[in-house]
């Protein structure tokens, strides 16, 4: 069984749960996919998408990986159970042992935790996820459904497209009045990773609980995919669970 690459982040007062982030290295998906392609909605083979899965599954050591079908909204599946397919950005759960999986090939994987390790979830933000304050709507649902307080969370952002990257070229369009402090007009590009730290902050989180990767997927083209970069690709994958 082929290996996948991954990235742990560990946060010490959380040893309950763990945290990775996938890289594009080891699997079994040819080109363009190569190699460690995670979803099915791309065009990859589906034998090898769910050999890449359940290689991982079994090297976290997970019950079971949860997806959704994502869909760049601000809906959430709450109490995530394989089996259960859906269109949602954001999944939660309660039960050791199931890894949230966000796909990413550019967005930002944003993934939570109580600090009891007894409660996780894991949000999907792409620029439209900023747009409408997805960070802060996730967070407050999650909050909202277990009886937690933002000020109780931990975040983590995954690797995604760098400040220098994320070129609008029609910015006052696209994001609206309200998002200049981000967009930097000499090079057209707006800091998603700020700005997301930013909603996170402002839904309640303790600035020094927000943590990130600072890897742009776009620039990284041996270790990320990056749907900016190459279009036809495959996605890696942010992933939460609380450990049994």
């Amino acid at each position: 069984m082929v290996q996948i690459a991954f990235i742990p982040f560990g946060i010490a007062d959380l040893p309950n749960v763990g945290f990775v982030f996938t890289s594009r290295r080891g699997g079994a998906s040819d080109s363009p996919f190569d190699t460690a392609n995670l979803s099915y909605d791309v065009g990859d083979d589906p034998e090898n998408v769910t050999r890449n899965r359940e290689a991982l599954r079994q090297r976290l050591g997970l019950a079971c990986l949860v997806d959704c079908t994502q869909v760049h909204g601000d809906q959430v599946r709450l109490d995530a159970e394989p089996g259960q397919p859906c269109e949602a950005d954001g999944l939660t759960t309660a039960r050791p042992g199931v890894g949230l999986m966000v796909k990413t090939a550019d967005c930002q994987p944003v993934l939570l935790a109580h600090e009891s390790g007894r409660f996780v979830a894991g949000l999907h933000v792409g620029w439209r996820g900023n747009k409408i304050n997805f960070p802060a709507g996730g967070v407050r649902v999650f909050c909202e459904h277990y009886g937690l307080r933002p000020e109780e969370l931990f975040a983590v952002r995954g690797p995604s497209l760098g400040p220098e990257q994320a070129e609008f070229v029609n910015f006052a369009q696209d994001f609206g009045p309200g998002f200049e402090p981000w967009y930097r007009p000499e090079t057209r590009t707006v800091d998603l990773w700020a700005l997301t730290r930013h909603q996170l902050v402002q839904a309640g989180l303790r600035p020094d609980r927000v943590h990130g990767l600072e890897l742009c997927t776009r620039t990284r083209e041996r270790e990320f995919f990056s749907y900016r970069r190459d279009k036809t690709t495959g996605r890696q994958a942010g992933i939460v669970w609380i450990r049994s």
